[in-house]
């Protein structure tokens, strides 16, 4: 019996790893529409915890997913690849890539 149990047991490891069927499930970020989840934990974003990076503001479901991000932001970025993120919004008095001056 011993024998037997084993082999079901590895048989079914064997099956369960190649099956495709992950403990971990993959979250849809977003799309061409925008982003929707945070791509450090898969919560929904939250607009107010965000991390401006290489002209692009990507949004977070928290602050500690920001810090996490700032470690290693090409990690997080590769996640998004194929979402729609919002261009980092002009500074006021900014043109362009340039100033003008107010009166």
């Amino acid at each position: 019996m011993g024998k037997t149990f084993t082999f079901f047991l590895i048989l079914s490891f064997a099956l369960f790893s190649f099956s495709g069927i992950s403990c971990k499930e993959d979250v849809k970020l977003g799309d061409a529409g925008g982003q929707i989840k945070c791509p450090v934990m898969g919560g929904n974003i939250d607009k107010n915890s965000y991390q401006d990076y290489k002209g692009k503001r990507v949004y977070f479901c928290c602050p500690a997913c920001k810090e996490k991000f700032d470690k290693d932001p090409d990690k997080y970025m590769k996640k998004l690849e194929g979402v729609k993120l919002d261009d980092v919004p002009a500074e006021k008095g900014m043109h362009k890539g340039h100033s003008h001056e107010v009166y």
